[in-house]
């Protein structure tokens, strides 16, 4: 210090002190710059390490301790790195400065968050050489530190939560971590499971936010949909007691700083004025985008949705995120000002006057960061602004022309023209290129004008018809009635606004500007009353529903579930598609904006607590109703059992151990047990009913495969191909009635099956001769030459009936081994019948003797169909109806006829008496 001069050190200390508490600039007493018994010490006293400064209403008080009795006051520390006397030399070098504010704990946890842990951890140099066990215990710091500070009592031996206070809440992360802790460490069940609940909610969004830094502009605009959705969700649930609106508050404060940050971040790294145009526009977007949304969402939930949600009122005024708002007001005005800048670079020619005048043209925005928007910021972009308007004022003038002859040239056609203001609209919007284009934007209004008139002829038309049909309002995918149409109407208000938004931005100086305004905001305020009378009709109607036990709109908690409807057998669940439409009506509306009367909301409420298990139910309903149309009818026997469990379940749906009451909506545990059995036994008979369905297929498919066979020359395949089906039948045997079975009938050996075709075929065709000579008739036939014999007796029969003028059913067939039939107009004379069981002479059966052969002949006898009336060639008392089979397996009858017995027919029967035709 010179001699006589003022003392460095002090001068150091009070300049300090005076900065920080903001104090008016004053001349020094120098009293009390050397005789502060408290700054001197710390000075001059190398074992003095700690002055503080606090601010009073008596002014400044100096300490040589720290005594935090009242903590809301601020703090300034100084303090040495070493015990030693300030000097001069070492005043920069062993004075350490630092601040408190609200208390000691905050002041640590963020000194440690934002200087100590990034530089110790994060840095390379620095992390390299920390131990990691202090690495760790930094870290724990920060976390403990960070846990004391969201709890709000002093006393650390007793923690306790208070929901409003949010001190320690500076970001979203710290808010899902509140809620954390909370779960794990609540003093009551009940609050730590609302805890719990929240936490649950948050946790959809709680790895973005954690790792924000890390997403792109795109990824953040759809993480603001979903935060959107979550925070919606979080303010409307019913489940606990509601979040506190002020925490609400708060957290869609931080959730807008954290998005701005975040764009303030990622723009940061581009070179705004410098990029490639495409690059900074599309960036610019997603940052516009983001900002915008956000303030939507605010504006939406806390202006509109939540104030209307009767269970939990938004009550303070809708919260507008302003910071956020400007920002991305910002961003759209660094957006024009490069589009601008394109539209200059596209119309003006390539000369060295354009390269001059636009490579200067960024030079006032060359000290600015303009995504660094704040109330001290922003007189200098405007300056910058301005200075950049004065720039480019000379290229405005030149190319103010060549768009005029542009849009001139398409002004006849009115999309072209407006995609044409569209387009250019930043260069439209210019004042001097505004006045050059008066009568284009003249002729752009009535183009605006009549569009309207438009939309007003077109809702006029449809308002009041069905929507789909030609006369009705457009028809959405997925939308009852109500929500189409107000969707639809929704849809023209959007286009209304844009032409709106058009004619603000580029038309509002014109002269009829102020009609077309008046002209659209009635259409605006008649879309808006129609839509009010959609909404008033759909509350009316699903009232008077609700009083009405047929609308299908009421749900008793304590009523049965489903039952099965005693007139067809059906499946019905006691839970109404009625109730489902209302169950999307309400949350569509409830979307849209509207609020839901309260009688509906309950209704619904109750609907939505049962919605899952009776959309279960409907399903297994469903399946139950329509498993027969999914079943091969062959196949049918063989799910008998497991349909009559299913039955059995459904039939059965008693609750309790005892099994003595009906399970209903109102009993949460039994219903989902039940809903278990019930979806069990559906698997079970589903997964039986594939496994028969591919059974079939597998079998379909092998049986083409022998049918393309040829049996002459591949007949190893065909037995290997028999094989295989043989097998298959073979696994499914147990469970296969002969129904199915019959369905795979076929020849096992191939060269049997040849000359049975071809000895069929050759006999066809002397049929075939013997009737074109009319001698068929006369002649003794086999019916075992016949591929169908029981469809050449049938047409005997119609032959018969024609012949007699009978009808098809006054007939009956017989059979006579004395001669030819006297009854008969038309007769056939067949041998090759064989008989089993017993023997035939021609007169009367008898039993087999123990050398005669299981199977013999039977001579041949005449056949032919008399009248019903007509007595036969036998007396019933002494005949037996036998059946005829085609082959000795007895697998097909062709018919049956009556063979002479003696009497006693039971005789007869229990020795399996049976004819049968030839085998060829």
């Amino acid at each position: 210090m010179a001699a006589g001069g003022p003392d460095v050190r002090k001068l150091f200390i009070f300049t300090t002190t005076q900065n920080y508490f903001g104090l008016m600039l004053e001349p020094w007493d120098q009293s009390l710059l050397y005789n502060c018994v408290e700054i001197n010490n710390f000075l001059d006293d190398g074992n003095q390490m700690l002055l503080r400064v606090q601010r009073s209403d008596a002014g400044l008080l100096f300490s040589d301790t720290i005594d935090f009795g009242d903590t809301k006051d601020k703090v300034l520390v100084f303090f040495k790195l070493r015990p030693e006397v300030i000097t001069d030399e070492n005043l920069h070098n062993n004075i350490l400065v630092s601040s408190m504010l609200e208390s000691p704990i905050n002041s640590l946890y963020q000194a440690v968050r934002h200087v100590f842990a990034p530089v110790l951890l994060k840095d390379q140099e620095w992390s390299r050489n920390f131990d990691p066990k202090l690495q760790n215990l930094l870290s724990e710091l920060e976390a403990g530190l960070g846990v004391v500070l969201r709890r709000s009592d002093s006393n650390l031996s007793k923690l306790k939560l208070k929901e409003d206070d949010m001190r320690g809440i500076l970001t979203p992360s710290d808010e899902f971590q509140f809620w954390i802790e909370q779960a794990h460490r609540g003093n009551k069940q009940i609050s730590k499971e609302r805890a719990g609940y929240f936490k649950e909610l948050f946790e959809t969004i709680a790895r973005e936010f954690y790792n924000l830094d890390s997403l792109s502009l795109l990824e953040v605009v759809d993480l603001v949909e979903t935060t959107r959705d979550v925070v919606d969700d979080v303010w409307r649930q019913t489940e606990h007691d509601p979040y506190p609106e002020s925490r609400m508050l708060h957290l869609l404060d931080i959730i807008g700083g954290s998005f701005g940050r975040f764009v303030q971040k990622k723009l940061g790294t581009l070179n705004l004025w410098e990029d490639p145009y495409y690059i900074v526009k599309e960036n610019l977007k997603a940052g516009i985008s983001i900002c915008e949304q956000w303030v939507i969402v605010c504006n939406h939930l806390t202006g509109q949705v939540w104030q209307r949600y009767v269970p939990h009122p938004w009550k303070n005024e809708k919260y507008f995120p302003e910071t956020l708002d400007k920002l991305g007001k910002r961003l759209e005005e660094v957006l024009a000002v490069r589009t601008i800048h394109e539209k200059l670079l596209y119309f003006l020619p390539a000369s060295e006057e354009k390269i001059i005048c636009l490579s200067r043209v960024f030079e006032p925005f060359n000290s600015l960061n303009p995504v660094q928007y704040n109330p001290y910021t922003e007189p200098l972009w405007k300056a910058a602004v301005s200075q950049y308007e004065k720039i480019i004022a000379p290229a405005e003038q030149k190319i103010a022309g060549k768009l005029k002859n542009y849009i001139s040239e398409i002004q006849d056609s009115p999309q072209q023209l407006l995609q044409a203001f569209f387009k250019y609209k930043e260069l439209v919007k210019r004042p001097t290129i505004s006045k050059e284009l008066m009568l284009e934007r003249e002729t752009l209004l009535a183009r605006l004008v009549d569009s309207v008139k438009d939309f007003r002829l077109d809702f006029e038309n449809r308002c009041r018809g069905v929507p789909g049909d030609a006369s009705g309002p457009l028809s959405g995918k997925n939308l009852s009635e109500v929500v189409n149409n107000i969707v639809w109407v929704r849809q023209l208000e959007l286009k209304v606004d844009d032409t709106v938004k058009i004619a603000e931005a580029l038309l509002s100086d014109l002269s009829g500007f102020r009609s077309f305004h008046r002209s659209a905001e009635d259409l605006l305020d008649q879309f808006k009353l129609y839509e009010q009378e959609q909404f008033d009709d759909w509350s009316r109607e699903i009232q008077s529903g609700l009083s009405d036990s047929r609308s299908g709109l009421c749900i008793e908690a304590n009523s049965r579930i489903m039952e099965l409807d005693p007139s067809d057998g059906s499946l019905k669940v006691h839970y109404s598609d009625r109730l489902v439409i209302l169950l999307r009506e309400v949350r569509q509306l409830s979307a849209l904006g509207f609020v839901i009367p309260a009688k509906i909301q309950q209704v619904a409420n109750i609907a939505q607590k049962f919605c899952k298990q009776a959309i279960i139910l409907k399903q297994v309903a469903h399946f139950y109703n329509s498993i027969d149309q999914q079943m091969i009818q062959s196949q049918r026997p063989m799910m008998l059992q497991s349909a009559l469990a299913f039955e059995q379940i459904i039939k059965n749906s008693k609750a309790g151990s005892g099994g003595k009451s009906q399970i209903t909506w109102d009993n949460p545990k039994e219903l989902e047990g039940y809903i278990q059995k019930l979806q069990n036994a559906a698997e079970r008979l589903a997964t039986e009913n594939r496994k028969l369905r591919k059974w079939h297929t597998t079998f379909c498919e092998k049986v083409v495969v022998l049918m393309n066979i040829d049996l002459l020359r591949q007949q190893q395949r065909w037995k290997d191909g028999l094989q295989e089906l043989r097998t298959g039948l073979a696994s499914v045997e147990a469970q296969c009635p002969l129904t199915w079975q019959n369905k795979w009938e076929g020849p096992e050996d191939p060269l049997q099956y040849l000359r049975g075709l071809v000895a069929r075929a050759l006999a066809i065709q002397n049929w075939v001769d013997k009737a074109e000579k009319q001698t068929l008739l006369s002649d003794t036939l086999d019916l075992s030459e016949l591929f169908h014999p029981d469809t050449f007796l049938n047409a005997l029969r119609q032959e018969t009936a024609r012949a007699m003028g009978h009808s098809v059913d006054s007939l009956k067939f017989v059979a006579s081994w004395k001669g030819r039939l006297q009854e008969a107009k038309l007769q056939i004379k067949i041998s090759g019948l064989f008989l089993e069981g017993c023997s035939f002479d021609g007169n009367r059966l008898s039993e087999n003797q123990h050398d005669s052969p299981s199977v013999s002949s039977v001579l041949p006898c005449f056949m032919g169909w008399i009248s019903q009336g007509a007595y036969g060639p036998y007396s019933p008392d002494e005949c037996i109806s036998l059946p005829v089979y085609t082959s000795a397996e007895r697998d097909r009858v062709v018919t049956n006829i009556d063979v002479p017995c003696g009497g006693n027919q039971d005789q007869w029967i229990q020795c399996g008496a049976a004819l049968f035709l030839k085998n060829q």
